[in-house]
This record gives structure tokens, C-alpha cells and sequence, in this order.
């Protein structure tokens, strides 16, 4: 069960680290390369575009496969990927071998929530739940500096490099994981096609928006109509790909819904307070990006508490502290005059995340103890869909 647990945290924490180190070396791959900035973009566009469209599918895959092999299956794909993306000779390149690693990726991320339901008994699931989400937190902080320092040493290819080691370290790991019978029954290509159509739509849609209105109003309308389409699909399914059987637990409901508000509010935050620091506050660069850091670094402390006092409190208080505490942290940033001390602004982004970790923690502990076990593989797929749609969200809303 130890060795099950760290395969799943470093394996969480290695996806975390290269999103987080790539929007580094962004300047550095396009000088190098010789494109403009917004086509270097679609580096990241194209791992968070392919990660987002084949959560649900993936999740449908690893019930019917066993959650092993595909966790193999994407850690493999992912070390692969990387190295191919640090050789990649131009752009284009580049960009497919994004799009594998965010498929790898995504085989990864899409089983968290199913892997911590069959290693952790419920006892231990809080305290499970809490060390992840302090790995993503830790994992957070760390990859732009880490990114930063080996920009300052070499290169852009050894940030794609550096999955390698780790990759090899958790790929020890996976004979240790819960080999769960695989449910039967065929795979949904219908409702694996129609959902990735869904998302992807909605998606460029939604990015588009401000440039191409017409262009935009259409691919939306496209994506709602078979977004329709498929969840009508779905209602007529027993175990169907889109867990609509899910939403219809009351606490699973509840907990997906507060948990996608407060990850397009985090979001939305990391995206302006950048400029909110610089231009209102006359913070220096420097200064900003250590004031960054204290969000992810308070929700990576508070991470193991939170976990352990969801086993003996109620969850509905201990979430309600926290978002109470993280809209505090950012009332005191939109209140503070220019003229307050680092300390300060530090301390209110340090409370911040202390409240994002308070609440996703105990949160994250209904959604996944909410669901039947023979539906974890779906669980695990819903809950990554909705971490990252509400961070797309986020970015969009501003």
C-alpha cells in the first residue's frame, strides 16, 4: 500500500512539474525556433487542449482495461513523449509530440481519484487525499524555479528531459498498484467521439471569442448540440461514459459543482494578480513572483491537516472555513493601499491558499467517497474534467 501510495503521489506530481516548468521556456523555444509569441502558445493550448478532451474517454478506458495498465500506458507514452519533445526540430513537431504527452498525461490524471478509493482504506483516505494535493501545491512552486534554473544552466530541452528520471522512478512503482477487475462491457465509440467533439468546441469557442465573434458563436452552438446529444446518450446507459449517474448523487452534485467555482476562482486569481501587482500595488517582477508563491505554498501546508481533520469534523464546516479564508486572503489584497509592507500582501496570499487547501481537501474526500467503487474509474475522469475545466474558465472569465 506505501509503495501503491507514492507511485500515484510522484506520478501526480511529475504531470504538475512539467506543466508548470513549460511556461518557462516558452520565450527561450521561440527565439530559438523563430516563431511569435502567440504561436509558441499552443505548446501549452495543445497539452491542456488534449488533456481536457480525453479525461472522460480515458477514465471509460482504464474501467474496461484495469486502472494499471493504464497507468502504465500513460506514464510510458508520457516519458516517450518527452524525449521526442526535446528533440523536436520545429514547431510543428513540437506540437504533435504535446499532444501525446497530453494524452499521457491525461491516462495519468484521470485515474487519481479511482486509485485513491482502492489504496487507501476510509480511515486513511483523508490523509491520502491531503498528500497529493500537498505534492500538487509543493510540485507548483517548485517547477518554475526549478524551470528557471535549468534555463540559467542549458537549455529548453532538458526542461522536457528531466521527465525522464522521474519518469523511470514512478514507472518501479506501478507493479505495486490495485489491479481492479476491469468492468465488462464494450467501449462507447460513439460517446467517446461526441464527448471529445463536445469539449474541444467548446473550448476554441470560448478562447476564440474575442477575436472571432461569428467564428466563435457558431463552434459554441455546435458543441452545446452535442453536448445535448450526448448526455441524452448517456441517460440511456447503465454505466455510461459521461457519469451522469453520478451527478445524480446529491453530495457528488454538490461537492463537483462547488469544486469547479473554486478552481476557476483560483484561476482567475493567478491569471490577474500578476498584473493587479505590477500595475496597481508598482511591484517589481521580482517581488511578484514571490508573492505568487505563497498561494500554492499555503495550500501545500495546509494539505496533511485539512486531510486528517476531515476524518472527525464535518466536511460541509471545514469547506466553509476555507473558502471563507481564501475569499479573505484575496479581499485583503483588493483593500490593501500601494504603500503596504510584502509581509503583508505575502501573508494574505499564504491565506489564500490555506483556504483553497481547506476546502479541496475534505471536498475531494466526498466527491471520491461518494461514488460506488465499481464507478471509480468514472469518478476519477469527472473529477479531473472539472479541476481543469474550471481552470479554463478561470483564464476566460478575465
Amino acid at each position: 500500500r506505501m509503495w501503491a501510495a507514492l507511485t500515484l503521489l510522484f506520478g501526480i506530481g511529475m504531470s504538475v512539474l512539467d506543466s508548470s516548468m513549460t511556461n518557462v521556456a516558452l520565450p527561450d523555444i521561440a527565439r530559438e525556433m523563430g516563431v511569435s509569441a502567440a504561436s509558441v502558445v499552443w505548446i501549452v493550448n495543445a497539452y491542456g487542449l488534449t488533456l481536457v478532451m480525453t479525461l472522460l474517454p480515458l477514465s471509460a478506458v482504464g474501467e474496461r482495461t484495469g486502472f494499471k495498465r493504464l497507468f502504465k500506458f500513460g506514464l510510458v507514452l508520457f516519458i516517450c513523449s518527452s524525449l521526442a519533445s526535446s528533440f523536436a526540430p520545429n514547431l510543428p513537431v513540437l506540437l504533435m509530440c504535446r499532444v501525446l504527452q497530453g494524452l499521457g498525461g491525461s491516462a495519468i490524471m484521470c485515474l487519481f481519484g479511482a486509485l485513491v478509493r482502492h489504496i487507501y482504506p476510509p480511515k486513511y483516505m483523508g490523509r491520502g487525499i491531503g498528500m497529493n494535493a500537498m505534492m500538487v501545491g509543493l510540485m507548483s512552486v517548485i517547477g518554475p524555479t526549478l524551470g528557471s534554473f535549468i534555463l540559467s544552466i542549458s537549455n529548453w530541452h532538458w526542461i522536457f528531459l528531466i521527465n525522464l528520471p522521474l519518469g523511470l522512478l514512478v514507472l518501479l512503482g506501478v507493479k505495486y498498484l490495485p489491479d481492479v477487475q476491469p468492468v465488462k462491457g464494450r467501449f462507447d465509440w460513439g460517446s467517446a467521439t461526441l464527448s471529445m467533439t463536445t469539449v474541444g468546441l467548446l473550448i476554441v469557442g470560448i478562447d476564440y471569442s474575442s477575436t472571432y465573434v461569428w467564428q466563435s458563436a457558431c463552434l459554441i452552438a455546435l458543441g452545446v448540440a452535442t453536448g445535448v446529444v450526448l448526455v441524452r446518450r448517456s441517460y440511456q446507459q447503465p454505466a455510461p461514459l459521461v457519469p451522469v449517474d453520478l451527478l445524480q448523487i446529491p453530495a457528488m452534485r454538490f461537492a463537483i459543482a462547488a469544486s469547479l467555482f473554486t478552481f476557476s476562482s483560483q484561476m482567475a486569481t493567478f491569471v490577474s494578480l500578476p498584473f493587479y501587482l505590477q500595475q496597481t500595488l508598482g511591484r517589481p517582477l521580482s517581488s511578484v513572483g514571490m508573492l505568487m508563491a505563497g498561494w500554492p505554498l499555503g495550500a501545500a501546508l495546509i494539505a496533511l491537516v485539512a486531510g486528517r481533520l476531515s476524518n472527525r469534523f464535518p466536511v460541509a464546516a471545514l469547506c466553509g472555513v476555507g473558502a471563507g479564508a481564501m475569499a479573505t486572503g484575496l479581499l485583503v489584497i483588493v483593500l490593501a493601499p500601494a504603500s503596504i509592507n510584502d509581509i503583508w500582501l505575502m501573508l494574505a496570499m499564504v491565506l489564500g491558499g490555506v483556504g483553497f487547501g481547506f476546502f479541496q481537501t475534505p471536498n475531494n474526500r466526498v466527491i471520491i467517497g461518494s461514488a460506488p467503487r465499481h464507478r471509480a474509474g468514472a469518478l476519477g475522469g469527472l473529477q479531473a474534467h472539472q479541476r481543469h475545466v474550471g481552470g479554463f474558465i478561470g483564464r476566460r472569465v478575465l
